[in-house]
């Protein structure tokens, strides 16, 4: 694959970002602003350090490189780093840490998606993206972003705490035992293949299509990869739904909490979400069961399962619940549809693509909100934007080149289950150190009026 110019590109980007950042910082030490708390009662300062040279900022660029870099391979995007990285390090308040974790996962997720675009599939003559899947998960991913964003006023820090510590460690064993599993059958097929090469070395017989599981078919030129990767219509579809959203968020933003345009903009996220998710839920049945029909037991997409309502209502329930655990931590919502692909019988490689390319446009989206809210510093922004891109690209190149050399597809799921690991006790850590904080002083622990935000 042709890799200097778009490497040019993405060193250029970076040095620009890099660039900005100190023409547009300031010489104040950092900003204040006020926030007011969910419960109404107290009040927290915003704090925005200033971007310097310091041990801060080395450690906030090399965490938060391999955090993407890293988060983007298995398809989770890395929130759970970011946020306590962003928090507890580089001295943000939490909300701002949690607009700027959008920010670099948004950064991976394009240049990571940018890469996947000029990589084959390993074993079809097909996308590695695989959009049936984004069309079905993207709509309901956003709409649980919203779900968790408003349960986020409602929920005390604790509880969120305990559901962060219980979801992250269930997902994050459940793909090593799948890791260990596909590591398993690797090494039985390794040796096979390995027995199949020794008896053929003195033949032309070309070896089995088996070896072609972790091995890529003769390498097209990046163009031509590019534009067979892209299906421009179904991301013309995840683009509407995108902007449909965007656009409900920025006019609920200005009108009142509570009132009757706020309900009803609410409200109305729910048939779009549902008419797109649901139209491509129809279209999966109708294949399937013609495919089953004709005697043809190929799975419909990357999927290997047979496609009915009991499934479809599971992934839509599994949609929301990722975008709800993504608007509570400030995530893009992989670290339950990473492992979800996975479950449903998709290939890591493709798994990690889907999931990324899903979380461009959640990330994005926020990234959007939260600069017309003036909840980011941009010089910070930028440069953690800059940093994120090329760990989104370097990440993706090479485990994609591990896999390839060590014929192990398994790897990206162990750094799948790194991640989300990492992530529950890096949140689990920060959750219950703040709460002992808020018992300490007497603070109010019980559910709050989803008015009062």
């Amino acid at each position: 694959m042709r890799t200097k110019g778009f490497v040019l590109c993405l060193v250029s980007c970076f040095s620009i970002a890099i660039l900005c950042t100190f023409l547009l910082n300031d010489s104040k030490p950092h900003e204040s602003g006020v926030y007011l708390q969910s419960n109404g009662l107290s009040r927290s300062a915003r704090v925005w350090p200033k971007l310097e040279f310091s041990w801060r900022s080395i450690v906030a660029t090399v965490v938060g490189f391999l955090g993407s870099a890293f988060g983007t391979v298995g398809g989770v995007g890395g929130g759970g780093i970011f946020v306590p990285l962003l928090n507890l390090i580089v001295g943000f308040d939490t909300k701002s840490a949690a607009a700027l974790s959008k920010c670099m996962i948004m950064g991976a997720s394009a240049s990571s998606v940018w890469y996947n675009l000029r990589v084959p599939h390993p074993t079809k003559d097909v996308p590695i993206i695989d959009y049936d899947l984004a069309l079905l998960f993207q709509p309901m991913l956003m709409l649980g972003i919203t779900i968790g964003v408003s349960l986020s006023v409602v929920f005390p820090f604790w509880l969120i705490t305990i559901l962060i510590i219980i979801l992250f460690l269930g997902t994050s064993s459940r793909s090593f035992f799948k890791g260990i599993e596909m590591w398993k059958q690797e090494t039985i097929k390794n040796k096979e293949l390995q027995k199949q090469q020794e008896a053929l070395t003195n033949s032309h017989v070309c070896i089995d299509a088996e070896y072609e599981l972790l091995n890529p078919h003769e390498e097209k030129s990046g163009l031509e990869i590019l534009c067979f990767n892209l299906r421009w219509e179904k991301v013309l579809l995840l683009l509407a739904v995108w902007f449909s959203f965007l656009l409900l968020q920025i006019i609920k933003n200005r009108t009142e909490v509570c009132g009757v345009w706020y309900w009803v903009l609410n409200i109305l996220q729910i048939p779009v979400a549902i008419l797109v998710s649901g139209c491509e839920a129809v279209k999966l049945c109708k294949e399937n069961r013609k495919r089953r029909s004709n005697g043809n037991t190929e799975s419909v997409c990357e999927a290997m399962i047979e496609w009915c309502p009991g499934y479809i209502f599971f992934c839509a329930f599994c949609g929301i619940l990722g975008g709800t655990v993504g608007g509570l931590l400030g995530s893009g919502g992989g670290f339950v549809l990473g492992p979800l692909l996975l479950e449903l019988g998709v290939i890591p490689q493709v798994a990690s693509a889907t999931a990324t390319f899903v979380m461009l446009f959640s990330s994005s989206l926020s990234v959007v909100e939260f600069y017309l809210l003036k909840r980011f510093p941009i010089p910070y922004a930028l440069y953690l934007i800059g940093v994120s891109v090329l760990a989104g690209f370097w990440g993706q190149f090479f485990v994609r080149k591990l896999v390839l050399f060590l014929k192990r597809a398994s790897i990206i799921v162990f750094i799948l289950s790194a991640v989300i690991f990492a992530s529950a006790l890096t949140m689990g850590v920060v959750g219950i150190e703040k709460s002992l904080y808020m018992i300490s002083r007497h603070e109010f622990m019980g559910f709050l009026s989803f008015c009062q935000s």
